[in-house]
C-alpha cells in the first residue's frame, strides 16, 4: 500500500507536495520520492528511503522547482527491498514521463510494467505536441494490457498530470480543486485528507477505469477509457489503511469504524450475553473509533491502556518479521491501573500474522490483567492479498486454516472474537455511495479481478514471504541508500 500525490497549481507546488506525502505518511513509510516539472521542461526529482522528513532537506527543496508535481510514499510490496525502487520512476522516451503507483499488478510482477507499457503506447499514438486524446488513447491500451488493482499519478514533462485507476476501484483516487486569483489548482490524491491539509475542495472519486489528465494551463480532461462492470474498492483501506478523517469512494472511513464497532458489539451479545467485562481498551491508533462505540453498546468502560511512543512506524507494514517484532516493546507501554486485577477486552482493527496480538496480550497480563479477551474489528484474515498490500504469504496468516480457539491458544488470548463478513460489509455500506461489494479477498478468498490461481497465490509465497525477502537481502548485503 503506497501513497499517491499529483499536482498543478498557478505556483510552484514543491512544499504543498511534501506536506500531502507527509499526511500521507500513513500509507508507506519505506521510501519517498517527488518529482516537478519547471516550466522549461526541466524535471527535477528528489528520492530515497525513510520517511518524507528524512529524505527532504530544504537544499532538496530548494531544487524541486515548478507549478506540476507528482509524489509517492512507497510501503513495500512484491518484494521491494532497495532504496532504488523508491518511486516515482522515470523513463525519457518518448516525452519524458515519471509515474507513481499504489497496488499491485496480477499479470507483471515488475511493478515499472505501468510506466513502460504507458511511454510506449504513448510514443505509438502521440506526435511532437501530444494531446488528451493521445493520453487517453494510449490508457485504453494500458488498460487492456495491465491487470489488477492500481491507483496511479504520472506527470508527462511538459505537457501535464494525469491519474487513472483501475477497473474495479480497488485502490483509492481523489479529484480535489483550489480556486485562486490566478485560476484552478488541481490535485490528485490516495486519500481527501490530503486535500484537506491544503485546503483543496474534494470534487470527487475518478471512477474505476476512468482517466483524469490536467495539462499544464490547468485545464481538466476526463475520458471513461475502460467500462465498469463491478465497482468493488478494497475494504481494508476502511479497516485499517485509510486515515479515519479521509473519504474513499463517498465513504465515511470513521463513520464505517463506528459501524463495525456496533456490529461487533452485536455479536458479542449474541455469542457472550452473560460476559464479565470490566473494561474495553484499544490497541492505538486505528482501533479506536470502533472500540469506543462498542463500548458504549456493551454499556462497559472504554480506558486508554496503552500509550504509543509517535515516533515509532505502523508495525503491519514494517519490511520484515524481525522487525515488527522489535517494534511492539518499543511502540506501545501499558498504564497497569487500567489492566491490574481487570477482565479487559482489547479491541484491535485485525489479526494478520498474530505476532503483534500475541506481544500485545502478553503486555496486558505483565500489567497485572486477571483475565485478556481480544477482539478483531475485522474477520479472520486467511488468504493472501494480491492487489497491493502485504499479506502475500498464506503461511505467515496465523488464522490461514485454524479455527478461531485455535487462533486464541496461539496468541495467548482467553477468548477471542472475530467480526463477521458479512457485518463487515454492512458497515462498510452507505445510501449515497452507491457501493454494493467491496474487494473482501483477504478475508473470502473471491478476488475480484477474476485472474488469481492457485498457481499464481503459490508462487506468490515462494516470492514475497518474509523467508524469501530476507534471503534476497542476505544474497546482496547490506542495502544501500541513496543520497
Amino acid at each position: 500500500m503506497c501513497g499517491i500525490v499529483g499536482m498543478v497549481g498557478t505556483s510552484a507546488v514543491n512544499q504543498r507536495l511534501y506536506d500531502a506525502l507527509t499526511v500521507l505518511q500513513h500509507r508507506g513509510q519505506d521510501a519517498a520520492g517527488i518529482a516537478t516539472s519547471s516550466g522549461e521542461g526541466e524535471l527535477c526529482v528528489r528520492k530515497g528511503s525513510g520517511l518524507v522528513r528524512d529524505v527532504f532537506q530544504q537544499h532538496h527543496m530548494l531544487e524541486l522547482k515548478g507549478n506540476a508535481g507528482i509524489g509517492h510514499v512507497r510501503y513495500p510490496t512484491a518484494g521491494c527491498d532497495s532504496a532504488s525502487e523508491a518511486q516515482p520512476f522515470y523513463v525519457n522516451a518518448p516525452y519524458g514521463i515519471c509515474l507513481g503507483h499504489n497496488g499491485n499488478l496480477t499479470n507483471a510482477s515488475d511493478s515499472e510494467v505501468l510506466l513502460n507499457v504507458f511511454a510506449s503506447e504513448l510514443q505509438r499514438v502521440g506526435s511532437t505536441r501530444i494531446t488528451p486524446a493521445d493520453v487517453f488513447a494510449a490508457l485504453n491500451a494500458v488498460y487492456r494490457r495491465c491487470r489488477g488493482g492500481y491507483a496511479v499519478v504520472a506527470m508527462i514533462i511538459g505537457h501535464g498530470i494525469l491519474g487513472f485507476r483501475d477497473a474495479n476501484g480497488i485502490r483509492p483516487l481523489v479529484l480535489g480543486e483550489r480556486r485562486t486569483p490566478r485560476g484552478i489548482e488541481w490535485m490528485l490524491a490516495s486519500e481527501s485528507v490530503a486535500l484537506d491539509a491544503l485546503s483543496f475542495r474534494l470534487v470527487r472519486d475518478v471512477a474505476p477505469g476512468e482517466a483524469v489528465f490536467i495539462d499544464e494551463q490547468g485545464r481538466l480532461h476526463t475520458q471513461q477509457c475502460v467500462a465498469t462492470w463491478r465497482h468493488t474498492p478494497c475494504i481494508f483501506e476502511y479497516v485499517y489503511f485509510a486515515r479515519p478523517d479521509s473519504k474513499i469512494d463517498n465513504i465515511s472511513v470513521y463513520r464505517a469504524r463506528m459501524r463495525m464497532g456496533d456490529r461487533l458489539a452485536d455479536k458479542i451479545l449474541r455469542e457472550r450475553p452473560a460476559h464479565d467485562i470490566d473494561v474495553v481498551i484499544p490497541i492505538p491508533d486505528t482501533s479506536r473509533t470502533s472500540a469506543l462505540q462498542l463500548a458504549q453498546r456493551l454499556g462497559v468502560k472504554y480506558r486508554e491502556g496503552f500509550i504509543k511512543n509517535r515516533y515509532i512506524g505502523r508495525t503491519f507494514i514494517m519490511p520484515g518479521q524481525q522487525e515488527r517484532e522489535k517494534s511492539v516493546h518499543r511502540k506501545l507501554n501499558a498504564i497497569d491501573l487500567e489492566f491490574r486485577g481487570k477482565r479487559v477486552l482489547l479491541v484491535d482493527d485485525s489479526i494478520v500474522r498474530g505476532t503483534t496480538s500475541a506481544q500485545i496480550i502478553e503486555l496486558a497480563r505483565e500489567a497485572g490483567a486477571a483475565k485478556v479477551y481480544f477482539a478483531s474489528a475485522a474477520p479472520p484474515v486467511r488468504f493472501p492479498n494480491v492487489y497491493g498490500i502485504d499479506m502475500p504469504a498464506t503461511s505467515e496468516l496465523v488464522a490461514s486454516g485454524r479455527t478461531v480457539e485455535e487462533v486464541a491458544r496461539i496468541i495467548g488470548a482467553d477468548w477471542l472474537i472475530y467480526q463477521d463478513l458479512e457485518d463487515l460489509i454492512a458497515a462498510c455500506k452507505h445510501e449515497d455511495a452507491r457501493i454494493e461489494e467491496f474487494d473482501t479477498s483477504c478475508f473470502s478468498g473471491e478476488y475480484v479481478t477474476g485472474d488469481v490461481s492457485p498457481e499464481y497465490l503459490e508462487r506468490l509465497q515462494l516470492e514475497r514471504s518474509d523467508a524469501a525477502k530476507l534471503a534476497r537481502r542476505d544474497g546482496r548485503g547490506k542495502l544501500k541508500v541513496v543520497r
